[in-house]
Formats: C-alpha cells, structure tokens, sequence
C-alpha cells in the first residue's frame, strides 16, 4: 500500500516537473535586462550609432522605425527582414510593401559590426532593429521607453506573408482593425501605432489616388501636394512628401490634428479620422499628447512581443544580411 503510494506521488511530481517545463517553453519571457552582464554596454552603443545616423539624415529614424513594423507584422519580429536576397533565397526586401521604400538596412548593419566588437555572437539583429527603433523615437523628440530583449533570429523569410500581412497606403478602416487584430494589437493600439506617421515621408505613387480623387481632403493641402506628385501614373512616382505636414522631422501628436483637418497624406490615414469607430481615438490624441505618447509606447512594448523566437530557436546572426 505504501509503496503504491509512493508510486503516486513520484507521478504526481514528474507530471508537475513536465507540465512546468512545458510552461516555460510557452512562457519564454522577453525582458529589458537579458544582455545585462553578456554586453552591458549594448545600449550605449545602439544609441550613439541611431543619433549619428538621424542627425545626418532626420529622415532615418522614420526608416528604422517602418523596418520594425514591417519585421513585426511578417511572422513576428524575429529580425526577417533585414536578410537580402540571394539566387537561391527570396527574403521579404522585394515585397510590395518593402520594395523601393524600405531603406535604413546599412545602419542596422552597421549597429551589428559595433555590437559585434564589443560582445560577439551575442546580441540578435531583431533585438538591435528593435532598440534602434526606440532609439530613433527619442533622437526625434518622442517618448521613451525600456525595450524588451532576448530575441532570435529567423533563418527564414517570407516575401508571401509580407505582402499579405502588411497593411497598405490604400487600407480601409476595417482592413487595418483587421490587419493589426491579427497579430493580437487592438484598434487602440493600431491608431496610436500609426501616429508613427508623424514622422517620415511617402512616395508620391502611395497617395495620388487620394490627392486626386478623395473629397474627404483639405483642398489647400490637396493643391500643395499635387504640385510635386503629378496625376499621370509613371511621371514622379518616387516623389517624396512629409507624412505629417507641420512638424515632419519631429515626433508629436500633430499627426493627429492634421487628420481633424483633413490632412492626412494616404488614404489609411485619413479613414482614422472619417466618421468611423475610431474618430473619439483621434480627437483624443490631437487634444492630449501625453495619452498619445503612453498608449504609443504601451502599443510598441506589445508589438515587440509578437512570436519573438527565444531559446534554441533560429539563431544569433553573425550579419544582418544574411544566415550563418
């Protein structure tokens, strides 16, 4: 009877002992301070290299800031995006949504060579997109926040899911609910992710459909940006305008005020602000910058974490570029 019992028992404990690694396998946290003794100066390091590059170029910290959305929304942010195509590889570089627009790959890939110095073979490139797009946040005058790490990176890319998965220049309001709702971000968070768009410019072939053909379009505004995007398809498609119209180099909330009057730039701007769901969103950011810059940050933390790739799984890149 006795020793029954004990059988019991030493079941018991190896189911709760299985059960609890499954867990943990499950439940592989990301945290801020996974580098802190393997390379305690990894911030350091990724923030004097992000200042350079936007202080050269204000346009840069909108870049890197689209590669981390972009490598998000593409089978979780495990670094897929920065790997380059290859003749027996096709990476998500040459997806619609990337091709000629996506841009900032050599500063990633110079971040990587000075992390390399200084900790070799430690510090994955989807931890270093990550923190420079933090980085690139508070260079331009946003919030800051503590960055999550401990990510792998993929050995893998797809240019399929890139171009199913990003939402376009063209969504409609449901498309983006639905687009972010699929990767578990709610329609709070997709509206203060897209205040992103205070910074950074588009490419004229993103937003002459809306400039020519929208009436829900300040007309001033319109006539403003016609006159460097021509309505002829093939003439000045890479023509570029500021995403936000007042303060395109600095990150704020007027994002939000030029959608109150109607000034977004691409048309999945402007649905924010149509007479839908999320007008009280917006109204509510254009008044109150602090809401914006909280719900923002909290929306980045969340987005972070979407199927990060921890443990054994994928690997740390030697280069950005390409696979070990």
């Amino acid at each position: 009877m006795a020793s029954k019992h004990l059988i019991s028992i030493l079941v018991l404990v190896v189911t709760l002992l299985l059960q609890g690694n499954n867990n943990n396998l499950v439940e592989a946290q990301l945290t801020t301070n996974f580098y802190a003794t393997s390379c305690p100066n990894l911030l350091s390091t990724v923030q004097a290299a992000v200042k350079s590059a936007v202080n050269s170029e204000r346009r840069m910290g909108a870049s890197i800031l689209r590669l981390f959305f972009h490598d998000c929304f593409v089978n979780g942010c495990d670094g897929s995006i920065l790997l380059d195509d290859t003749s027996s590889f096709t990476g998500e570089q040459n997806a619609n949504p990337n091709r000629n627009s996506a841009r900032g790959f050599n500063v990633i890939d110079n971040i990587k060579s000075a992390v390399e110095k200084a900790c070799p073979g430690v510090v994955s490139c989807a931890d270093i997109l990550a923190i420079a797009a933090r980085d690139s946040v508070v260079v331009l005058g946003g919030p800051n926040w503590n960055v999550k790490v401990g990510r792998r990176d993929a050995r893998t890319a797809s240019q399929a899911a890139a171009n199913s998965n990003i939402p376009g220049p063209t969504s409609s309001l449901s498309q983006l609910i639905s687009s972010f709702s699929a990767v578990g971000l709610s329609t709070r968070d997709m509206v203060a992710l897209s205040g992103a768009h205070t910074i950074g410019q588009s490419r004229c072939t993103s937003f002459r459909a809306r400039i020519y053909n929208e009436t829900n379009i300040n007309a001033a505004f319109a006539t403003t940006r016609q006159r460097t995007c021509p309505r002829a398809t093939g003439s000045g498609d890479g023509n570029l305008a500021p995403l936000d119209v007042t303060t395109a180099a600095s990150f704020d909330n007027n994002y939000f005020k030029n959608l109150v009057a109607q000034r977004g730039l691409l048309h999945s701007d402007q649905v924010l602000f149509n007479g839908g769901s999320t007008d009280s969103i917006v109204r509510g950011y254009s008044s109150n910058p602090s809401s914006f810059s909280s719900d923002f940050t909290a929306a980045m933390i969340k987005m972070g974490d979407i199927s990060p790739l921890t443990g054994s799984s994928g690997e740390i890149r030697k280069m950005c570029g390409r696979t070990n």
